[in-house]
């Protein structure tokens, strides 16, 4: 067991540590937002959440969990603490929602490992035979830079790059805090071809089926994914670039899936376009927290903005939850991002995009809202959370 006193160590967008009463109080906001928003019975909803352990995926088991008393498993690959260093940020959200789950009466089970391997699914699908009985619903959420084949043992690294042309574009160096050109090179075949790999919709695939072949996803349930779009100013590095490529072989993979299981069991598979929100992921993606930051403050003016539970909230108690109808675009997408999408919105974000620099970003964005943001991830300045105060670090 070790006990210390937990300060961050941050570096632009990395946090090598987290705070496990940070982290507990920030899953316990996130679940005081779903009780104070929910009218729900408890169901018999049994869950799959693969990629659980932060962002969309943590919020998707959250709301899910206390929105609709749903059993949930949650998959996810993160670093326990030792003597040496504390656990990741993901571990003590996922150890933190097992342990508030159990408080108020409620089944969450974690399975940490990796689930781009075959062991990891066939564990979950023994859990699943165990202690659940069928599936309802499959969120898949996983956000990975890196994915070890299960077939064919090679090892696919994810890069964020434009494709065919260098990008140059405006950024915050989250170190020297300023506003700067970025220029970032553009992405070979073999990296376009990785990155699929990693993010696109092979291993979605494979959970389905590995699902279907024991017979644990049940008539009617739901599958779904998460993708994003955005402004026209992060397409050259996301919707144009490779992680736009693997996101479009996910919607691919979505709609063939869609087809077989509605066949199949009645069933359906969605993807959903979420908002643009502070994650571990967001962070790391040049131009995208000076994006962040300036549509944040727009929206927060109107009071428009949402965070990934409040985009969870509105997911399953408007389209994914028991007896909804899902609204969806032409293309069998569901749109959470329309807030963010909005004519007005856009606009006022180009304008500010087109007027900032060095001397001006802390007045035109939420500068520091996206700093508090990412340091909430890891469980840093939380309000009633004692920083001089040792705690636990080796969570079991």
């Amino acid at each position: 067991m070790s006990v210390q006193v937990v300060k961050p160590r941050i570096r632009g967008f990395i946090c090598t540590n987290a705070h496990p009463a940070g982290c507990q109080q920030n899953v316990q906001n996130h679940i005081d937002y779903i009780k104070a928003r929910t009218t729900s019975k408890p169901t018999d909803l049994n869950v799959l959440v693969v990629g659980a352990s932060s962002g969309y995926g943590l919020a998707s088991r959250i709301a899910l969990t206390w929105m609709y008393g749903a059993k949930s498993i949650g998959v996810f690959f993160e670093r326990p603490a030792d003597s040496k260093r504390t656990a990741t940020a993901g571990y003590y959200n996922a150890f933190a929602l097992q342990q508030l789950a159990e408080r108020d009466g409620l089944f969450a089970e974690n399975l940490n490992g990796d689930a781009f391997s075959d062991g990891i699914k066939q564990e979950a699908i023994n859990r699943v035979k165990r202690k659940m009985g069928k599936i309802n619903m499959l969120v898949y959420s996983l956000a990975s830079p890196r994915r070890i084949h299960p077939r064919t043992g090679a090892e696919h690294q994810s890069v964020l790059k434009p494709i065919g042309q260098s990008y140059t574009g405006q950024t915050v160096d989250l170190n020297r805090e300023v506003v700067t050109d970025v220029t970032i090179e553009p992405a070979s075949e073999r990296e376009i071809g990785d990155t699929i790999a990693v993010m696109g919709g092979e291993d979605l695939e494979m959970w389905v089926n590995a699902l279907l072949t024991e017979d644990l996803l049940s008539a009617e349930s739901t599958v779904v994914a998460y993708t994003y779009i955005g402004h026209q100013l992060t397409w050259p590095i996301y919707r144009d670039g490779t992680i736009g490529k693997a996101k479009e072989d996910l919607e691919k993979q979505i709609n063939a899936l869609n087809t077989h299981l509605s066949e199949k069991l009645g069933a359906h598979a969605y993807l959903s376009v979420n908002k643009a929100v502070i994650t571990q992921a967001s962070a790391a993606i040049p131009v995208v927290p000076l994006y962040i930051s300036i549509l944040n403050h727009i929206m927060n003016a109107q009071g428009t903005n949402e965070d990934a539970i409040s985009q969870m909230a509105r997911l399953f108690s408007e389209h994914l939850g028991p007896d909804l109808t899902p609204a969806l675009d032409a293309n069998r997408r569901l749109r959470l991002d329309d807030r963010e999408l909005h004519s007005d919105i856009v606009s006022e974000v180009t304008k500010r995009w087109a007027e900032v620099n060095s001397d001006n970003f802390l007045n035109l964005s939420d500068y520091e809202g996206f700093k508090r943001g990412f340091r909430n991830l890891f469980g840093f300045e939380l309000e009633s959370v004692d920083y001089d105060a040792p705690v636990e670090t080796e969570l079991v």
